[in-house]
């Protein structure tokens, strides 16, 4: 096919405002998926995804679309929305040459809107800005039509209205896709190279490469080979996504598709990667930017068992989530396991809930955290990943933490109640301006850590779910910190350590003993519950022992006998509390990361 019919667009926008369903409508329009096969978020194939209804992975898919009786191949990339998965649009947006930006009209834009469109400006991509959800009785569409105005510097006729749920308006946006999205352009016919903008992994056929053709077109048999690692392999299978791989003679120019390598070992393919014939004289593309991990815990399986198996799922998830990092440590308490970097708080959870559901493993997770950078008084520089390894309060001249530039939008009625917040968080406000209607934008500064401490779930609730925010990570500053460690049973519990502000040290320590006396089970023996820091404990609980009545048993006879047995039990407590170790539940574990 020539690439003047073939078109190659995404969809941004910001999380839950209707991609996925806009994305159902033209795979139904272009008789992509059968009518029968139709379901709700057809191109989210997670099992997480359906449930929480959010997109977590891109996923391409390819369309054909009749205008003027001419056939187009519209090969989309459906992309998340949430910012802890904005690596993911970053690369779906190097593999085509337009975009649908789109705006829910009983929201108008949002933080992460932002975000993702000067993404797409910084790539050069064709922009066509659509609103949804315009069927809806709270849909604003004059005023959110204003906002994108504002924001893009276009006409009113340059901005679409649609429908995901009743299908108003799509086939005219895929009739502009059409129009206004440029033709793939090419260097070279007569030789391959193609972007790698994501892989999987199966069981049978090895690492399968997402690729976008840029010159030339590859087949079945085709020797090929990874520009970055040099390995050379032949082509088992080559097509197209429909919404499921579907086998093609050959992926033309210009095209998105996929080629099945048979290669069976890790760390051979990479995200980013330029995919070439064998002999391919042509130069490799310049790949995508490192994700760089913003919060990191550490993976123990529950059983030292496991740890192999742990270690092989974490290699298979890394296959489909390049934006996952991780390396092995050891804890004399939890035994061998893996420090793992993530983009954000959703990523963590995301991946933690797939090494369960998919792979079947019992872990201990240690509590999030981020990478320090302390000053020693012996003039010394350490980098700390993990709180345990934070050092103490006495041997530290100088801390520093990621500070991180947040876009706050909020309705104007909301602005004392999220003041408030942003001061409990140590947030330093820059500009303030109005945006669109009724509406204020700030420009935040913060600690990473202060964004993780629940700043998300905060926000929604003291704007009523109203606020919207997207943020990136900025430079290193100076930060009051210290270490705070758990003791149950005046033992320390690794996975429990944080490091906290040193101001709010105190108020941390009575709410972490406070939870941990809530969710821990009563044990045989009498259990401390502390927590310590700067070298004395700030706050702690008494979790009284199990009692059971020895003498239930007995009836009649001389009172001697139950005092005799209730001694004895005696010893063995006494006993028991001076050797006892306890046994702390995996539940317990979830519920101390969760947030509160």
């Amino acid at each position: 096919m020539d690439t003047k019919h073939i078109r190659n667009f995404s969809i941004i926008a910001h999380i839950d405002h209707g991609k996925s369903t806009l994305a159902d409508r033209m795979l139904e329009i272009t008789n992509t998926v059968e009518a029968r096969k139709m379901k709700d978020q057809v191109l989210d194939q997670m099992e997480l995804e359906r449930e929480r209804g959010i997109t977590i992975k891109m996923q391409p898919v390819t369309m054909r679309h009749k205008k003027s009786e001419e056939l187009y191949t519209l090969n989309l990339i459906d992309t998340p929305g949430h910012i802890d998965f904005s690596y993911e649009v970053s690369r779906a947006l190097k593999a085509v040459e337009g975009t649908v930006l789109l705006v829910d009209s009983t929201q108008g834009v949002q933080a992460q809107t932002l975000t993702t469109l000067n993404l797409a400006k910084e790539f050069g991509l064709t922009i066509i800005p659509a609103l949804s959800k315009i069927d809806s009785p709270l849909a604003r569409v004059d005023e959110v039509k204003e906002e994108v105005m504002n924001l893009l510097e276009c006409d009113e006729s340059d901005i679409l209205l649609c429908s995901g749920k009743t299908g108003e308006g799509v086939r005219e946006l895929l009739d502009v896709v059409v129009e206004r999205i440029p033709e793939p352009t090419f260097e070279v016919e007569d030789d391959f190279r193609s972007l790698i903008f994501d892989f999987q992994y199966s069981n049978h056929r090895g690492v399968i490469v997402f690729i976008r053709t840029f010159d030339g077109s590859v087949k079945k048999g085709d020797v090929l080979r990874f520009s970055a690692t040099g390995r050379k392999f032949t082509a088992l299978e080559v097509g197209i996504f429909s919404p499921e791989e579907t086998p093609t003679e050959k992926l033309e120019k210009g095209s998105i598709g996929y080629v099945v390598t048979g290669i069976k070992q890790a760390g051979v393919a990479s995200v980013g990667d330029t995919l070439t014939y064998d002999k391919s004289s042509l130069t490799a593309y310049d790949g995508y930017m490192q994700p760089s991990s913003v919060v990191w815990a550490s993976v123990y399986p529950e059983s030292q068992d496991d740890f192999t198996e742990l270690k092989q799922s974490l290699d298979r998830l890394q296959l489909s989530d390049s934006s996952l990092s991780f390396e092995e440590e050891s804890s004399g308490v939890l035994g061998r396991g893996f420090r793992c970097g993530f983009l954000g708080m959703l990523h963590l959870e995301i991946v933690t809930e797939r090494l369960r559901r998919e792979f079947d493993l019992d872990l201990t997770v240690t509590l999030p955290s981020i990478t320090y950078e302390a000053e020693l008084k012996n003039g010394k520089r350490a980098v700390i990943y993990s709180p345990i390894h934070f050092p103490d309060d006495g041997s530290v001249a100088r801390v520093f933490e990621p500070w991180v530039e947040i876009q706050l939008i909020t309705p104007s009625e909301y602005i004392s109640a999220i003041m408030q917040l942003l001061y409990e968080h140590e947030a330093v406000i820059g500009v303030s301006e109005t945006f669109g209607d009724g509406r204020t934008m700030f420009l935040i500064e913060m600690p990473l850590r202060e964004l993780m401490r629940n700043f998300f779930a905060r926000i929604k609730t003291a704007s009523s779910g109203f606020a919207s925010l997207s943020y990136s990570i900025g430079d290193l500053r100076p930060a009051d910190v210290v270490r705070l460690d758990m003791l149950v049973a005046e033992e320390l519990v690794p996975a429990f350590s944080k490091v906290v502000s040193r101001r709010r040290v105190q108020e941390e320590a009575e709410t972490m003993v406070d939870k941990l006396y809530k969710s821990l089970p009563r044990q045989q023996i009498v259990t401390k519950i502390q927590a310590k820091s700067m070298g004395r404990i700030l706050s702690a609980k008494k979790l009284s022992a199990m009692k059971k009545d020895v003498t239930a048993g007995l009836y009649g006879g001389d009172i001697t006998r139950k005092m005799k047995l209730r001694e004895k039990q005696k010893k063995g407590k006494k006993k028991m509390q001076a050797h006892g170790k306890v046994n702390i539940p995996h539940e317990v574990f979830i519920k101390m990361i969760q947030s509160e």
